[in-house]
């Protein structure tokens, strides 16, 4: 592991990881049902594991997955409609996370059987390059999403529209001058500042009626609770063991399928974002080992299955400090607050524009990322091949994101398809299949 100090400016820069995550992370629990305390208790933990078994080397964060949402979401409706896990269902996707780990791990032993320079031959940049894109531009409605405070538009600009987007535009703004600033402090944490001057401007928009802010979640939250204790339907608490049910298991656990490609998307753009290869160094099977763990881990307190963020990588391009120290600084603080409910419920109170001002930036680095991938192998761009094959990864990607997924239903099963793993398999097989010219060089 690394032995570099961290100064105390480092430590901010772990809570700007902090913010860049948290959204995310407890969105996946809310839609579903579980418990968001649970999420950043389990995704602090599973980062550390994450990072034990990758070395210490990889900067990567590892937060909750949307690729299970359309599955768990299928028992967490109840009969008002209402997202909330029935008890007797909690133990049964607890099950069902913890086998999708477990395919984590056989698909680890897999890459370390095969070798990862044959995996590497399957990615090449003609892929890898479009699919960073596709990751980057695939928040993009995120982004945008959270600059109009999550408010419905049908292409009419309402004055709460106005408000929310100028709100983000100034945070934004104060992100991107204090990114070109050619020294000081505020130039390595523009995120953390630029949502420390949005919040502001947020609450004094409040004051003045302008602009709303809810701020029930801190006055609701308990100070201290233990997040995988729950109650039951008497209101008794209890800690629920995971169960494994076979119509579970085969709904929840083969989407490990989808989110491994995903996750070789994921340690890409990162290598390409700190300039090491981590497919090598440490190795493609200790990453898969270090996710499969986590998730596995999350499952049996009841968290959703973790994924790497692209979120933190975004921020490690923007900050261009990648040291993994500072990444599990950012862990340890998920625990608390997955254990400390006031402390978590002040970040649900910043608001959506605030977000979206610096998801903007965020993203698009990530993007960028991949334009630069595509460029540095000087990739030619006028043979037909390898227009078709980044036609296909993006087209597919963007197309079926803007869907909400591909959802497959067979019999009494069904299990999502994210728009990156349509994208990376088309990619792989246009790839493969598709025969190189005589004069290509780069592939």
């Amino acid at each position: 592991m690394s032995n570099t100090k961290l100064k105390a400016r480092d430590y901010l820069l772990s809570v700007q990881h902090l913010f860049a995550m948290f959204g995310a992370t407890v969105l996946v629990p809310l839609i579903t049902g579980l418990n968001p305390s649970v999420a950043l208790f389990t995704a602090g933990v599973g980062t550390l594991i994450f990072h034990l078994c990758t070395k210490g080397i990889v900067p990567v964060f590892l937060g909750s997955s949307f690729a299970f949402l359309g599955a768990i979401s299928l028992y967490s409706v109840n009969a008002a409609g209402e997202s909330v896990l029935v008890v007797e269902n909690l133990s049964k996707v607890q099950g069902g996370i913890i086998v999708a780990g477990a395919i984590y791990l056989l698909f680890a032993l897999l890459v370390y059987l095969i070798g990862v320079e044959k995996i590497k031959k399957i990615f090449p940049p003609i892929v890898t390059g479009p699919v960073i894109v596709l990751i980057g531009v695939g928040l993009a409605g995120t982004a945008l999403n959270d600059c109009l405070n999550n408010i419905p538009f049908t292409g009419v600009v309402t004055r709460a529209h106005a408000i929310s987007l100028l709100i983000a535009l100034f945070t934004l703004i104060v992100v991107i001058i204090l990114m070109n600033l050619k020294k000081g402090f505020a130039k390595l944490i523009p995120i953390l500042i630029g949502i420390a001057s949005g919040y502001v401007l947020c609450v004094i928009l409040n004051q003045f009626g302008v602009f709303t802010m809810d701020f029930s979640a801190v006055s609701n939250a308990q100070w201290i609770n233990v997040p995988f204790v729950t109650k039951d339907l008497n209101g008794v608490p209890f800690f629920s063991l995971p169960t494994f049910d076979v119509a579970f298991i085969l709904s929840i656990a083969p989407i490990a399928i989808v989110t491994f490609m995903e996750h070789i998307g994921d340690i890409t753009t990162n290598s390409a974002v700190v300039g090491k290869d981590f497919l090598k160094d440490p190795g493609l099977h200790r990453t898969l080992i270090g996710d499969g763990v986590a998730t596995m881990f999350a499952g049996f307190l009841g968290g959703p299955a973790n994924t790497t963020y692209s979120e933190n990588t975004g921020v490690l391009a923007t900050t261009k400090n990648y040291n993994p120290k500072i990444i599990r600084v950012t862990a340890i603080l998920a625990i608390i607050l997955g254990l400390f409910g006031k402390f978590g419920a002040v970040l649900q109170t910043i608001p959506g524009p605030v977000k979206g001002g610096v998801e903007v930036m965020l993203f698009g680095m990530i993007a960028a990322i991949g334009i630069r991938t595509i460029s540095e192998a000087q990739i030619d761009f006028t043979e037909n091949r390898n227009l078709i094959i980044v036609a296909l990864i993006l087209v597919s990607g963007l197309g079926i994101n803007a869907l909400g997924g591909l959802t497959l239903q067979l019999g009494a099963v069904s299990f999502t398809l994210s728009g990156l793993f349509v994208a990376v398999v088309l990619g792989v097989l246009a790839n493969v299949l598709i025969p190189k010219s005589k004069r290509e060089g780069v592939s």
